[in-house]
């Protein structure tokens, strides 16, 4: 009969485990773009204006000037250019390439080369675009009394440019795209695109040379364009997600959260000294960041279905026969501390590693070195593993000393059970007292679990937020410690190593609580199966090394009884 309930369960196990790899085959792929278009609505689309004198969208006006909102006119401007055209000029550079509309001089395509959009696809992600249904743009023009991406003034300019593509040469620090626009009036704009080697900053400026007879005067703008469509990089975890939404960083308040409902229901409309503004994504952002110790106006609207987030610059005047500048900076590219600090204050927040964020910000760092050592990720969270393990040591080691001890004590449990079995309150006593006598601490197999959560959260978010890690490598069928493991061998190797750990404990004398902790394992075990692979491998790890520390101080501890008892 044992025979015939064994290989039953068995069946069981294997049916389970290919039912679970089916259901999550099915139902737990990432959210489709086109899914999405539907529920959201497709955002307006511009046909290119093939006369060169542009298009503009069918919606509302937009920002208004600093000038002309301190005054309360409520004058607005537009600048709202979101089409591609067939007009398109493309730049590539060591980390990136992007496509830049002539029709406006918007950016409206970035793909980041180091990268993939999918694990493994050899296709560079796509933060901007606008194609296929989504919208997601870096828009930045000239507005206000004379600027010439005002809708009353005219049609949005067309730029001309030395060549339809630029590329970073090999041993140059820097690459300048120039594109120039000349009014009638006589007014030359330079709209001039500055790249780094290995910097996914953008410095966007206007050369205005005023060649006409009157005096030129006009505002910067700089908007975030994006649809309401899902993060495409997004990855699930238990349900938890990255934030997806626009950020507001101002002096006043370091770092406000706007979900694309907050932008609906309250607009952004405030003048801001040194901010910044951003879209943000898993793993990814895109910001504005205006020239500092310069008051801007931020602000936000709706364009039809879209959400644009972006600043106004105090007008710049110039002279007839006079030369003027202004621009900003723009930064399109991936969560990394280290470059997020150089460029802003408070922009490496954008890195979100939850409330335990000063536990987790030294384990990342800790976490890096180490890979900086050893080039694997995986390998890196085996080591940090060792290292947390030995920070613990001593604790984990007196707890389970209290754990052998109160095993070793166990038929003297079972003997104050049977005696006074049906009178709790004396039972408890002679527990407390046997406890006491032995040195027990009957909460002390808690300790080093208790303990070791908030690591373990803090651990979590470093493996969630941080883009080093997406589609990071471990070894074999692991190639995305980021993500769960796609065969659920890590949270089964996780769950049997907790099954042998709680073998090594005494069992609780309370049968209820014995039950419980029975199930403890495989309640764990189903929890990781959609924890990112990382996770489940520092777990697995740590485990193993507390079954080797618990069976070398078990046996040591019962030696010790054994000697007291010849």
């Amino acid at each position: 009969m044992d025979i015939k309930r064994l290989v039953l369960f068995a069946g069981l196990a294997i049916v389970s485990y290919m039912m679970v790899l089916a259901w999550n085959e099915d139902y737990n792929q990432p959210q489709q773009l086109a899914a999405a278009n539907q529920t959201s609505g497709q955002p307006p689309q511009l046909v290119s204006d093939t006369t060169g004198t542009g298009t503009y969208a069918s919606g509302d006006e937009e920002f208004s000037t600093p000038e002309t909102v301190s005054s309360g006119t409520g004058l607005s401007e537009a600048g709202d250019s979101t089409a591609i055209s067939d007009q398109l000029i493309t730049v590539t550079t060591d980390v990136m390439i992007l496509k830049i509309d002539r029709v406006g001089g918007n950016l409206v395509e970035t793909s980041l080369l180091a990268y993939d959009d999918k694990l493994n696809s050899g296709q560079p992600l796509k933060l901007l675009e606008n194609s296929g249904g989504r919208t997601y743009v870096l828009e930045s023009g000239l507005i206000g009394k004379n600027g010439y991406d005002s809708r009353r003034n005219g049609p949005t300019p067309v730029y001309q440019a030395s060549a339809s593509s630029f590329e970073l040469e090999e041993g140059a620090d820097e690459l300048v795209i120039d594109l120039t626009f000349t009014a009638d009036s006589g007014v030359k704009i330079t709209k001039r695109y500055s790249l780094a080697r290995d910097s996914y900053k953008i410095d966007v400026r206007y050369l205005i040379d005023n060649q006409s007879a009157s005096v030129w005067e006009g505002n910067f703008s700089g908007k975030i364009v994006r649809d309401q469509s899902p993060d495409p990089t997004a990855q699930n975890s238990l349900g938890i997600q990255a934030f997806l939404g626009a950020v507001v960083s101002t002096p006043e308040d370091p770092y406000e959260k706007f979900t694309f409902d907050d932008l609906q229901e309250t607009p952004i409309n405030q003048p801001v000294t040194n901010g910044w503004m951003a879209f943000l994504q898993h793993y990814f952002l895109t910001a504005w960041l205006p020239e500092r110790d310069l008051q801007q106006q931020f602000q936000s609207t709706a364009r039809g279905s879209l959400n644009v987030i972006g600043f106004v610059s105090p007008a710049t005047v110039v002279a007839p026969g006079e030369q003027g500048e202004i621009g900003a900076t723009a930064y399109v590219g991936p969560k990394i501390i280290d470059r997020l600090e150089q460029i802003a204050p408070n922009l490496d927040r954008t890195v979100d590693f939850g409330f335990l964020f000063f536990i987790a910000l030294p384990l990342f760092l800790i976490l890096e070195w180490f890979h900086s050592l050893v080039g694997n990720w995986g390998v890196a969270i085996i080591l940090l593993t060792v290292l947390v393990k030995a920070v613990f040591f001593h604790l984990s080691a007196t707890s389970y000393r209290s754990m052998a001890r109160m095993r070793a004590v166990a038929p003297q449990l079972t003997r104050l059970k049977e005696l006074y079995g049906d009178d709790r309150q004396r039972m408890s006593q002679e527990m407390m007292a046997l406890y006491k006598r032995e040195k027990i601490n009957p909460l002390g197999g808690c300790l080093p679990i208790l303990v070791q959560m908030p690591v373990f959260i803090s651990l979590y978010w470093c493996l969630f937020e941080s883009v080093q890690l997406r589609h990071a490598p471990f070894m074999l069928w692991i190639q995305d410690l980021s993500v769960m493991d796609p065969y659920f061998i890590l949270p089964i190797l996780m769950g049997a190593s907790m099954f042998l750990q709680m073998s090594l404990n005494p069992s609780p004398p309370d049968p209820m609580q014995a039950k419980i902790m029975k199930m403890m394992p495989l309640i764990f075990t189903v929890f990781f199966l959609w924890f990112p692979s990382g996770l489940v491998l520092y777990w697995l790890v740590n485990n193993i090394l507390s079954i080797s520390q618990q069976w070398y101080i078990t046996r040591q501890i019962e030696a010790q009884a054994a000697t007291k008892k010849h």
